[in-house]
């Protein structure tokens, strides 16, 4: 079943690659140059939104679960380039295929790991085995949600329900902002500052994360995640946190936000 489920995938890739290639001679054959550059634009998009689509279904089991051991590096939104000058195409370039593919082996090794202990029913490692989970698919979940927060259109302010409710939970947004300006700055090691909502509070609140997975909370929704680790800013800004911090404001996606809140908000446990 999953060699036929594999293999109508890579038809499906094939046929989208002739369509998107034909596209692109029709236009090339029969439109001016001004549309052209439109078009092929349009069409790029098109092309990395398929390749998205399949990427992600390749490695998803019958019910869209990702398989033990399975995980994969998921692509930039945007190309390497897309977030100057805030942030250096030579950064996210290492930070992208480098670090956060780091975690992506590092998730896999530890679930087959966990998988073959359970199998062999032998945990003499199991402790070291979860830790490696622990800590790598932190990495990897947080940067996964760190590239869609980003845009090269973002920066401005937050609108709607989440600004509202931005207000109600901080006082206001400049307050908001300095509160998480303030944790990032002076957070003691590498890690994360992170805007969640609480079902069991039903609020929002800001929480930080040495590393990945130290002083963090469960039962919480992440919504705006900042990588203050140095491999996000030290080859540009060297020192300078704070420099980083303050241009990184002006990438961040608030819509994307906006649709994570909008999901996390419906999500309320009972207090206790």
């Amino acid at each position: 079943m999953e060699e036929v489920i594999k293999h109508s995938e890579r038809s499906l890739e094939a046929a989208l690659e002739n369509q998107i290639a034909t596209l692109r001679k029709e236009v090339e054959r029969g439109s001016k140059k001004a549309d052209q550059a439109l078009v092929f634009k349009l069409v790029d998009e098109l092309d990395h939104e398929c390749k998205l689509i399949l990427q992600e279904a390749v490695f998803r089991g019958e019910n869209g679960e990702v398989r033990p051991g399975e995980h994969q590096l998921p692509p930039l939104p945007y190309s390497y380039n897309a977030l100057e000058p805030h942030i250096d195409e030579e950064i996210m370039q290492l930070h992208h295929d480098v670090h956060h593919r780091n975690y992506v082996e590092g998730l896999n090794e530890a679930e087959r790991k966990m998988e073959e202990a359970r199998r062999d029913n032998n945990y003499d490692l199991i402790t070291h085995w979860e830790r490696e989970a622990a800590f790598h698919g932190a990495g990897h979940y947080l940067h996964t949600i760190f590239w869609t927060i980003m845009d090269p259109n973002g920066g401005g302010k937050p609108q709607g329900d989440l600004l509202a409710m931005i207000e109600r939970d901080f006082g206001s947004y400049q307050l908001f902002r300095s509160h998480f300006t303030a944790a990032a700055e002076e957070l003691p090691t590498p890690g994360w500052v992170i805007l969640v909502w609480a079902p069991r509070a039903h609020r929002l609140e800001i929480l930080t994360a040495e590393l990945h997975h130290y002083l963090s909370q469960w039962d919480v929704i992440p919504l705006l995640v900042l990588d203050v680790w140095e491999h996000a800013y030290y080859l540009q800004y060297k020192t300078e946190k704070e420099d980083y911090i303050d241009q990184w404001w002006e990438v961040v996606n608030w819509p994307e936000v906006h649709h994570r809140f909008e999901v996390a908000k419906q999500v309320k446990w009972s207090p206790y």
